[in-house]
């Protein structure tokens, strides 16, 4: 934890965030819009991929994707920020917090289920639904676990600054 903690130590960062009272709202507003970007789009394709919306192609929301990761990129920059730039213990105190650790817990199993959607043929599979038509099971179970992930990062990165509730709440 210290190895990383000591890479995630960037002093030009923890400074600009120290100096200037406005870097860290501005990443949060960046944050929260790039989640929203990210549930918008992705959120929207699995929740057709399980059955809602049937007026609307599978192949057409997949087009939307690309604004998805737009979202991830943002919150991944404005996460940088907050994590190596964090006025209250650095680094280390965002790595050590059980909340930060089960969001990008879920993050990673959200990257695992998305590169099995993509790279075992699911996708295209769903791709090829039409309207009014159903999904696969598989691409249904990809579906799932990508919104219980996604919205488990939202849940979990909202109780990073509630860790003592949290750990109340695992019984520590």
């Amino acid at each position: 934890m210290e190895t990383l903690a000591g890479f995630l130590d960037i002093g030009w960062l923890a400074t600009l965030v120290n100096k200037y009272d406005w870097v860290w709202p501005i990443c949060e507003m960046l944050h929260f819009i790039g989640m929203a970007l990210l549930i918008g789009t992705v959120g929207w394709l699995d929740i057709r991929i399980l059955g809602f919306g049937k007026g609307v192609p599978i192949a057409g929301l997949e087009k939307l994707v690309p604004i998805g990761i737009v979202g991830f990129a943002l919150n991944v920059g404005s996460g940088l920020v907050f994590v190596a730039g964090n006025p209250a213990g650095g680094p280390i105190a965002y790595l050590g917090n059980v909340a930060f650790q089960i969001k990008m817990l879920l993050i990673l199993i959200a990257g695992l289920n998305l590169a099995a959607y993509y790279f075992t043929g699911i996708a295209r599979t769903a791709a090829n639904v039409p309207a009014a038509s159903d999904a696969a099971p598989a691409a249904k179970a990809v579906a799932v676990v990508s919104l219980l992930a996604w919205f488990g990062v939202i849940y979990f990165g909202r109780m990073i600054m509630y860790e003592d509730t949290l750990l109340y709440a695992f019984g520590k």
